[in-house]
């Protein structure tokens, strides 16, 4: 089981952006000394919710600080990035950390990003697809042209080319945030594993798991791929000696950060977005996920992975929105539940 930590830079109310952006680098450079897998670096824009707008950029900066942990996004929104220039981003990580960057990929929302980056609704709507499929041709081959509905361009060279990092793997890995039995279907017919998002529970992703086997398989794709494919669960951790004490020190945080970041969203075209109520989300997040005891915490994680096969977590840690308590939550993290899972 791999354990890591899952960082938006969220700005809960009365910091500074700066201040949100600190903790994330921070807390990332102690995820590598408490012996976590992975950071994985959520990307939004204009709101308060997350303050990180290029993840892969941040990506960068923390394969630059650390040594040993994998660095990944979760995610880069494709619609609103060109493929070519993020595939290039990516195998220069790739090239540059020795392999240990993972890009994640995401189809986004109807945000008003689209008309600030000029890539339009359609882009959101149906081209995912198609970027998704430029963006690994360009990771996997020497030369790429296009001649698709978003993007045409003559026959170029690929430069770095990704397989020329000094490791096994021909390319930095890739992994889809799936949301819908659609994305499903999209990751498992080209064989990448999905990134699942920390509101729905074990059940629904056993399911969303048992339905990208199915269409892995009825697309051909080999059957160890199948069989090893290592999908990642986003959830929250927050780690106290009693689990009223985790759960309080998320419910008197996050409410007022998700309060104040979700109603930040603005719709493209003006349609009305539903959002969810701060505090049952924050509530419903205590229950899915671990918070409570170490002991608790590992047997939650533990029952998950068990439930669903899934054997990867991108945990978010913090929701308490103090820096102080952050490190001290991912150094409990380290210190007092990855020993139960190894």
């Amino acid at each position: 089981m791999h354990v890591g930590s899952f960082v938006l830079s969220a700005q809960f109310p009365g910091q500074g952006q700066g201040e949100a952006l600190h903790r994330t680098v921070r807390s990332a450079e102690v995820a590598e000394e408490a012996g976590l897998d992975t950071v994985w670096l959520a990307e939004h824009h204009f709101m308060p919710y997350g303050t990180c707008p290029s993840a892969i950029t941040l990506a960068a900066l923390l394969l630059g600080r650390t040594r040993r942990i994998r660095v990944g996004t979760a995610v880069s929104v494709l619609p609103t990035a060109h493929p070519v220039a993020l595939g290039e981003q990516a195998a220069l990580l790739h090239v540059t950390s020795g392999g240990r960057f993972t890009l994640g990929v995401g189809r986004g929302g109807p945000w008003v990003d689209l008309e600030v980056f000029g890539s339009g609704l359609g882009a959101y709507e149906h081209g995912f697809p198609e970027s998704l499929d430029l963006l690994m041709r360009w990771l996997r081959e020497p030369a790429v042209a296009a001649s698709g509905e978003r993007f045409s361009f003559r026959e170029v060279p690929v430069v770095p080319r990704p397989s020329e990092a000094l490791t096994d793997a021909p390319g930095p890995e890739v992994v889809v945030a799936c949301t819908s039995p659609a994305s499903v279907r999209l990751a498992a017919e080209r064989g990448l594993p999905m990134l699942l998002g920390m509101h729905i529970g074990d059940e629904e992703k056993a399911e969303m798991v048992a339905r990208w086997r199915q269409f892995a398989r009825a697309a051909g794709r080999p059957a160890d791929e199948v069989a090893r494919a290592a999908h990642v669960a986003a959830g929250v951790c927050q780690i106290a000696d009693r689990r009223t004490d985790a759960a309080e020190t998320l419910l008197k945080a996050m409410p007022g950060w998700l309060k104040q970041g979700l109603e930040a969203h603005v719709t493209v075209d003006g349609r009305v977005r539903a959002m969810r109520d701060p505090l049952a989300y924050t509530e419903l997040l205590c229950g899915l996920h671990p918070v409570g005891t170490p002991h608790l915490c590992a047997d939650r994680l533990a029952a998950t992975s068990e439930r669903t096969g899934i054997t990867r977590f991108a945990l978010l840690v913090e929701g308490s929105g103090d820096l102080a308590a952050t490190e001290e939550n991912v150094r409990r993290l380290g210190a007092e539940v990855l020993p139960h899972l190894r």
